[in-house]
This record gives C-alpha cells, structure tokens and sequence, in this order.
C-alpha cells in the first residue's frame, strides 16, 4: 500500500511578504529571530517575529530572489496585521515591505516529488522558481515550491490540502496562525532545535526574553505530537484529568489523520507531559496520546 503523502499540493492558505531593497537583509536580521544577514542563495531561514515580550505574531520561511529580496512564507490569515507590523519599524531603512502573495505560486511537495539528499531549509532555483527543502513527515520528504503566479505547476496538484496540513503536523514544524497569536515564545514550539532560532546574534523584538528562556532554566512548555480520536483545533486548550481548572497546554496546529483521528502540535507543560492523562478542551474531553517527535531536542543533541 502507497503511503497517503506522496503528490503535490495547491498551499492557498499560506501567503508571501516581500522586502527588497539593498537593506532587506538588515532590516529582516533586526527584527526576526534567525540570522538573515548572512542568508546566502541555496539556504532557508526559518524565523518568528516577536513582540517585546518574546510572543510570537507569526512565523515565516524566508529565502532570496535575487540580491535585493527576500520573500517571507507565512500563514495567510496573519500576514497583514505582520506587514502592518513590520512595516512601523522600517522607518529609513532602504527596504520596501509588500504582499506578494497574488504575484507568487505555492505548491507543497511530499514523497517522491520532494526526494532529495538535501538537509532541511536548502534551496535550489530552477526555471524561475524556488525550493525549499522542509523538515520530513511521518517518514516522508517534504519541499516548498515558490513561483510566478501563472507558472506550470512542479507536477500536477494531486494531494488534498488536509494531507498537506497532516504533514505539517507530523513534521512537528508548527505554523503560527490566527488562533494561536501571542500565545508562545519560540521555544515552546522547538523552534531552537528546528533552525528557527539563532542566539548568537543581535537585538530584535523579545530578544531579552527569548535568550532568558534558554539560559536560565525558565522554559515549562515544550511543543510535542498528539493524536486523538475526536477533534482537534489549533488554540484549543489541553487538560489533566488531576487538574481539571487548570489548562496544561494549548494546541499549536491540527489536521485530520488518514487513518482515522486527528493529529496535533500541541505545545504543554512538561511536568504534564510526564504525567500523562491529558485531555482536549477540558478534563474529561478527548484523550490526548503522546507520538515520538520527528527530530531531535536541542537540549538532547
């Protein structure tokens, strides 16, 4: 039996920033969590932009075109209160901030069309178009493809959008959208052992709070996949049956699983992740069922 990922997948609920201008390298590097300074063509930044309090507002895949720009990949939902964002710190900076999400394709590609020996956030650059290579799931390779719009297609779309969002879960990559704003610092969604975090570089919004997370010991919520039988929605909160007034989690991304259930990133307490009995939406909802993590924690390497 073929396995359910494997084709091509239209991506209309993701949309593009563009920055050009000589500063767009500077301008992303002071205000994103990654090191684009030194984005070089052939690599990926996975990214989040913060607030002052080191909440994420959105999360991004950036690469270049060109010398000058860079595109950013977002969830669609949040791109315009983040363009709107961003741009209140341009200010003199030689760099125009847009939405290019008419003007561009996006295709997901998993299984045999995304097969390559490339690590995850390469990009290679054919006819026109991107690709970025993208965390594996369930086993399976995964790749983004960027391109004008108009443009043939990699392949022809034969893979539903609710598999592609399955993938998204089981790569243990989560996506920040609408429900799920302001809700987590990066590293309660791994994002520093998924190359979405550099802390070797400078100031940029919720920095402070961000480095503190990592090097005093203050981090409680880790981001882990769940299955369950019943439904599953991002910002959806989780409990412990032993603690039923108090929610131990938030659920970060959700999709429906081939075989049945549904599938999550859920961001939880890790003293309630030992413990185990946890629920969907309250005490006595659906039962949450904890899978293995597709990558390795920075703090197990």
């Amino acid at each position: 039996m073929s396995h359910p990922l494997n084709g091509v997948a239209a991506l209309p609920h993701l949309g593009v920033i563009r920055a050009q201008g000589e500063e767009a390298a500077k301008f992303l590097h002071n205000q994103l969590t990654q090191d684009f300074a030194l984005l070089q063509p052939g690599e990926a930044r996975l990214a989040a932009f913060c607030t002052a309090k080191g909440r994420m507002l959105a999360s991004f895949i950036g690469c270049k075109r060109g010398s000058d720009e860079i595109l950013l990949v977002c969830s669609r939902d949040v791109l315009p209160a983040a363009l709107k964002r961003l741009s209140m710190f341009v200010l003199r900076s030689k760099v125009k901030l847009s939405d290019a999400t008419a003007e561009l394709a996006l295709y997901g590609l998993v299984g045999e069309p995304a097969a390559t020996a490339d690590p995850p956030w390469t990009v290679r650059e054919a006819a026109g178009a991107l690709r970025v290579q993208l965390y594996p799931a369930d086993g399976q390779p995964r790749a983004l493809w960027i391109g004008p719009a108009g443009a043939p297609a990699p392949a022809q779309p034969d893979l539903p959008l609710s598999l592609w969002q399955w993938a998204e879960v089981r790569s243990g990559v989560a996506t920040v959208t609408q429900p799920i704003v302001e809700a987590f610092v990066p590293q309660m969604l791994n994002y520093e052992s998924i190359g979405g975090v550099n802390f070797k570089k400078g100031c940029y919004p919720g920095q402070e709070v961000v480095a503190r997370s990592q090097f005093r010991g203050t981090l409680k919520r880790r981001a882990f996949v769940v299955h369950s039988a019943g439904e599953l929605v991002a910002g959806q909160e989780v409990f412990r049956s032993a603690e039923p007034e108090q929610p131990a989690g938030l659920v970060a991304e959700a999709a429906p699983a081939p075989e049945g259930g549904w599938d999550a990133i859920a961001s939880l307490q890790l003293s309630a992740a030992d413990a185990g009995d946890l629920h969907a939406g309250r005490a006595d909802g659906p039962a949450l069922k904890l899978l293995p993590l597709p990558y390795l924690l920075l703090a197990d390497v």
